[in-house]
């Protein structure tokens, strides 16, 4: 992936973003032609990226907001988002939804869809946390019934589905979030990106090194809650699909990148 910025969007500021966040950062920063060749290319042959009717999240450093699918507007319908906020929370006043590192819209499958990317600079950045704040108990527990939820509905296309609230809550939510919006009739495709070499992260020990270790490591992170199976798989849900991938790209040398201003 070709991380140069443009005179548009300027070189990244000072600050103090780093791993995941900053390389999602870098990615999305070009010119419009640029960032949808390098989003089709992380999903491969499975979603493409148009940049003259696509929107993405964030835009780079120029407007580094994360996606929230509930709220931000331009990838789903007002119904939609009320929908899919609906199923996940009891309407709650400051409760949060997933924030998304990079989202784009996409047509997959011939049909407007989403590309959603999880993305990883480190080891340590792969939580098994489960959901860290109990927050109001109306919450919580439509929380747990929404997981429950997509464990069933997932499981009717590909058995052995555990996503849970109390472990890996991030794989968790990602999934269950990913199979209502394909039960909603918006195919997604998920993808677990790791960016290699993230100098910047050496502080916290071992890097991602190689595509075949970092696919290794999302199985094995994932692998209570998710079939093995289902990676490079396409997961009928009612009329779209879910289709989780792994994949990986050099990250950038943040510590290199040029600075102006």
């Amino acid at each position: 992936m070709d991380h140069d910025t443009d005179d548009r969007n300027g070189s990244p500021p000072s600050h103090g973003w780093r791993g995941s966040r900053a390389q999602c950062l870098l990615a999305t920063t070009g010119s419009r032609e640029v960032v949808a060749e390098r989003l089709t290319a992380i999903a491969e042959q499975y979603a493409l990226v148009d940049p003259a009717i696509d929107q993405w999240m964030p835009e780079g450093y120029a407007a580094p907001a994360e996606a929230k699918l509930g709220e931000s507007l331009g990838f789903l319908t007002a119904e939609q988002r009320g929908e899919i906020t609906n199923w996940w929370l009891a309407r709650i006043p400051h409760a949060n939804t997933p924030n998304w590192d990079l989202a784009s819209t996409a047509t997959i499958e011939g049909r407007r869809g989403l590309l959603l990317v999880e993305a990883k600079a480190h080891v340590k950045e792969l939580s098994l946390e489960g959901k860290l704040s109990v927050g109001h108990p109306s919450n919580h527990e439509r929380i747990q019934t929404a997981l429950a939820e997509a464990n069933v509905g997932l499981s009717a296309s590909l058995p052995g589905w555990a996503l849970s609230r109390d472990a890996s809550y991030q794989l968790a939510n990602r999934f269950a979030w990913s199979w209502k919006l394909a039960s909603m009739g918006v195919p997604v495709v998920l993808v677990y990106l790791g960016f290699l070499d993230a100098r910047e992260m050496r502080d916290l020990g071992p890097l991602l090194i190689d595509a075949p270790s970092w696919e290794w490591l999302v199985k094995s992170h994932a692998r209570p809650h998710v079939p093995q199976s289902a990676w490079g798989q396409r997961i009928a849900v009612g009329s779209a699909s879910v289709t989780p991938l792994i994949r990986s790209t050099p990250a950038a040398n943040l510590g290199l990148h040029p600075r102006h201003g």
